[in-house]
């Protein structure tokens, strides 16, 4: 008995010291949903699928003031939307290292829908490397937990048993399924939502389709798919770098291209206004054009 009671007293210290950095996001017309607070100054990480307007937004905060807030940015791919609320001195969580949650793991899921925290008990059901998101997006880790999402726990905090705060929980990038948003990923997108107020894409112009290439050209170019260009839209930096319609993408610059996804992965932010080369199969034989990436507006 003394071992639960132990227990008990860690997992209502883990919730009253977490619950000090969750908030409740009001912006919706459905139950309220959770958020992050990311900085003291009041800006707020939350879910992205649960900020369903820009405009009378309010946040709850954990001594059980509702302040204004404005949407900075949005980040659909990873489900991440930036807030700045009217608030100041507010407590970050104690970040922990996503990349150390393994399957298995007991983890504390902590929402606050309402004007109190409140917490589930769950665990790690699956762990991963990076993942790539059904929009596109990037997570630096994939943490799946166990168990239904509750509602209005989107957007709230996931700590694990030393208090280590793992990522921001949503139920918006999978159907029935409740991840974690690493605090990396989220750093990332934070960052370039306040720069940008938005994620900058890389830019070429094309519709296109995985296809196989022929065995000649697999022994040849040492892969065995590319993408054949079945559009090119006029004046995009694919239609000015010259590529037609039946061209092959077999890479572009370091990086090899076999679908849709590795061309999205190349077309990075960093890369926009940078002349790269883009190498094609056309008629049988390869070449080489240099093409500016654009920026997807």
């Amino acid at each position: 008995m003394e071992l639960l009671a132990d227990l008990s007293r860690s997992l209502e210290a883990l919730v009253e010291t977490g619950g000090a950095s969750v908030v409740r996001v009001e912006a919706r017309r459905s139950l309220a949903a959770s958020g992050v607070i990311w900085a003291s100054d009041g800006l707020i990480v939350a879910a992205d699928h649960a900020v369903e307007r820009d405009e009378g937004v309010r946040v709850g905060l954990p001594d059980g003031a509702a302040v204004p807030a404005v949407v900075v940015g949005r980040d659909p791919s990873t489900d991440v939307a930036l807030l700045r609320a009217e608030a100041t001195g507010l407590a970050s969580p104690r970040w922990g290292d996503a990349a150390s949650a393994r399957a298995g793991r007991l983890v504390l899921g902590l929402g606050r829908p309402g004007r109190t925290i409140r917490a589930t008990l769950a665990v790690v059901s699956a762990a991963a490397d990076r993942w790539e998101t059904p929009g596109g997006g990037v997570l630096d880790r994939y943490v799946e937990i166990d168990g239904r999402p509750h509602p209005g726990f989107s957007g709230g905090l996931l700590v694990d048993a030393s208090g280590g705060a793992l990522g921001m929980t949503t139920s918006g990038l999978l159907r029935r399924a409740m991840l974690a948003v690493p605090a990396s990923t989220l750093g990332r997108v934070a960052e370039a939502l306040l720069a940008h107020g938005r994620i900058r894409r890389g830019y070429l112009g094309v519709g296109a389709q995985p296809v196989r290439l022929p065995p000649a050209a697999r022994q040849a170019y040492g892969q065995d798919a590319g993408l054949l260009v079945l559009s090119v839209e006029p004046g995009s930096p694919a239609d000015q770098a010259g590529v037609m319609l039946g061209d092959v993408v077999l890479g572009l610059g370091s990086d090899r291209v076999h679908d849709v996804h590795d061309l999205l992965r190349a077309l990075q932010a960093e890369r926009i206004g940078t002349r790269m080369p883009l190498r094609i199969l056309r008629a049988g034989a390869a070449r080489e054009l240099a093409v500016v990436i654009g920026e997807r507006g």
